[in-house]
């Protein structure tokens, strides 16, 4: 063994696992640690003060945390849904394309190559009440007098990040589910159509059953992105108003920053991980029933 640990590709590869750990390892260990201690930022002696699984319980008696835990899963259910159905539309249109499928295909990229941060930007001024191009145009077009105030109600500025995390990533399930619509045989279809099979009962018992593994692993990306989402909504509201749109993230950002409680904020922030990884799992088995089902029918 010792032998092993000395040979030449071990000591090669040993400053790459140093500096792992010096990165990655030692950070986590000390989180995962401050999480059992009442450590606040304004006073660094209490990160030695062990008191095991107070925050932990705290949180999960807190409304707080559960109102933000709930507004995190309805955000994520409505975005993968939504971005899951213009994504296999536009992957539909793309794919019947003749000319210019390369082009369209690149265009679809395009809210990709933008950072969070500049879409949340982007958005907070076409939803500003009174320079914003959203209220403009409605009011350009007739369809509302008075401006809308997007971003200082509750449910019209949740619409207006929900919006936002749509147009930001709908390319992600629209490029994955090209990918296997062109992958797929042709011969089925064929096949289907001979049958005298309508374009709707070839699409859903022959098209959506082989592109399904993609949508799936488009769902597993997104769930973990929406599920630690924070850039956008910390842009747009900050959480507001009146914390009506405080998601996980944002929640645990503003209990280690501006409430200086990093302990509670490292409780909050392993739970959240958690919960993701349960949401990746479930995904994950999805996928696997998927592929199995394609290769039992295949």
């Amino acid at each position: 063994m010792k032998s092993r640990l000395l040979s030449p590709p071990a000591l090669l590869l040993l400053p790459a696992t140093i500096v792992l750990a010096a990165v990655v390892v030692v950070p986590l260990l000390l989180s995962l640690y401050s999480s059992f201690t009442p450590f606040r930022l304004t006073k660094p002696e209490t990160f030695f003060v062990f008191i095991g699984l107070r925050n932990y319980t705290t949180i999960l008696s807190d409304w707080g945390f559960w109102v933000a835990f709930g507004r995190t899963v309805l955000l994520l259910t409505l975005a993968l849904n939504l971005e899951m159905l213009l994504g296999l539309g536009l992957a539909l249109l793309v794919e019947k394309a003749t000319r210019g499928q390369r082009l369209l295909r690149t265009l679809m990229m395009f809210p990709m190559m933008f950072s969070p941060i500049l879409v949340g930007f982007q958005f907070k001024f076409m939803f500003n009440d009174n320079i914003g191009l959203v209220n403009n145009a409605l009011q350009s077009l007739g369809i509302t007098q008075n401006a809308i105030p997007w971003l200082i109600d509750g449910r019209l500025a949740f619409i207006a990040i929900l919006t936002a995390e749509i147009w930001s990533a709908t390319s992600v399930f629209a490029i994955l589910i090209l990918a296997g619509l062109l992958a797929m045989p042709k011969e089925p279809v064929e096949a289907a159509r001979v049958d005298g099979c309508t374009p709707w009962q070839t699409f859903r018992y022959v098209t959506w059953p082989f592109v399904m593994p993609f949508a799936y692993i488009a769902m597993t990306i997104r769930s973990l992105d929406v599920a630690r989402a924070y850039d956008i909504v910390k842009i747009m509201t900050d959480g507001g108003p009146a914390g009506r749109t405080e998601l996980l993230w944002t929640l645990v950002a503003r209990t280690a920053y501006s409430d200086a409680r990093m302990g509670a904020a490292n409780a909050m922030a392993y739970v959240s991980i958690l919960l993701s990884i349960l949401f990746t799992w479930y995904f994950f088995r999805k996928l696997a029933a998927a592929r199995a089902q394609i290769g039992a029918e295949w």
